[in-house]
């Protein structure tokens, strides 16, 4: 399978989190590499691979951080592709601090933010596979399934005898 997502995140705590995000990626049968790389402790590191992603055949970045989340900021402004922000829940400030972090961005580096928990690495991996999708049909037409077969669970639950 090729890889086309990249994964990065702060600290290789945060890998048990995003078991979401590989979890969807594997059922769409879309390829990703993951790495552990911090913003602030590694920062030419980050930039470096956030440079050579694309030559590399990614196509979507998705970065998650907790705290001073500045991971997607970063590799958003050293890329070209589109950046994926997940922000980490924190024991400090339940993630509140690292939702604002990541979906703070100054005008020109934009970073597509999700939600903070469990539903966040999921919707991470669904996004970059409808970006992905944009120009693979086959990627669309499984963006279409899961979608049809999300709604019909959601109908056959909405029925109270």
């Amino acid at each position: 399978m090729k890889t086309r997502v990249l994964i990065v995140m702060g600290s290789r705590s945060d890998l048990p989190g995003l078991q979401g995000c590989m979890d969807q990626l594997d059922a769409f049968e879309v390829g990703y590499e993951v790495r552990i790389l911090s913003a602030h402790r590694t920062p030419d590191a980050v930039i470096a691979l956030s440079e050579q992603a694309k030559d590399r055949g990614i196509e979507v970045i998705i970065a998650a951080a907790g705290g001073a989340a500045h991971l997607a900021g970063v590799i958003a402004s050293s890329t070209p592709l589109p950046v994926i922000g997940i922000p980490v829940q924190t024991s400090a400030l339940g993630g509140m601090d690292s939702l604002l972090s990541t979906v703070q961005m100054p005008s020109g580096v934009p970073v597509a933010t999700v939600a903070i928990g469990k539903a966040g690495p999921k919707n991470a991996a669904i996004l970059a596979c409808q970006m992905i999708g944009l120009k693979d049909k086959e990627i669309q037409d499984k963006i279409i399934a899961f979608k049809k077969e999300q709604a019909e669970k959601v109908l056959k639950d909405s029925y109270v005898e």
